[in-house]
């Protein structure tokens, strides 16, 4: 159990739902309930299938295909940044596309994203491989378990306020996309690190 939980916690932060939970709301704005539960249920299977994926055979395809961790955070957050200024500046939603919502940007690279995906690749080699699949499931059924509470929030914040979020969770998003290019960039270019 000390290793189980030596890795959930780690993961706990990184996959971080309730920073998540605001930036759903915005994507899923005005789709229907039952198109939001597809689109959760798409998330979890495509979260789990990636993780577990990473965890097995991570190493060994970044190896072969010469991919480094910070070449996978500049893609991930060249991805995010592109979804965010699409729904700051268009009319219609990036996310209106509901039958790819779930799988990306939400599954990946949302819930599942670099940092999840690194933390599982170095906490396997230290506390074994069944403590961090284990970690890793518990840690994707939590999000999907604050992602379908989301309507209480839709309701708490009522019809303005979810336009509003829906704008500041778009901003958040571009945020999110160049911290993690700019992670990214430093874990290519170390020397440009000097003031940032």
């Amino acid at each position: 159990m000390r290793d189980f939980w030596m890795v959930f916690v780690p993961l706990f932060v990184a996959v971080d739902a309730m920073g998540i939970l605001p930036i759903y709301l915005g994507l899923v704005e005005g789709v229907p309930q039952a198109e939001r539960k597809r689109v959760v249920k798409q998330s979890f299977v495509t979260a789990l299938t990636v993780a577990v994926g990473f965890v097995f055979l991570g190493k060994g395809v970044f190896r072969f295909l010469g991919i480094s961790v910070s070449d996978f955070m500049v893609a991930g957050g060249a991805l995010l940044f592109i979804i965010a200024t699409l729904d700051l500046t268009s009319g219609t939603k990036f996310a209106r596309r509901v039958d790819t919502l779930g799988a990306v940007p939400l599954g990946v690279p949302l819930i599942v994203g670099p940092a999840v995906l690194t933390t599982s690749l170095m906490l396997v080699d230290v506390h074994g491989l069944t403590a961090t699949l284990a970690a890793v499931l518990l840690n994707l059924v939590l999000a999907v378990g604050i992602l379908l509470t989301a309507d209480f929030w839709n309701r708490l914040l009522g019809s303005t306020g979810s336009q509003a979020l829906s704008k500041v969770a778009s901003l958040i998003l571009a945020a999110i996309a160049v911290m993690m290019i700019r992670r990214g960039l430093l874990g290519i270019f170390p020397g440009w690190g000097g003031g940032v």
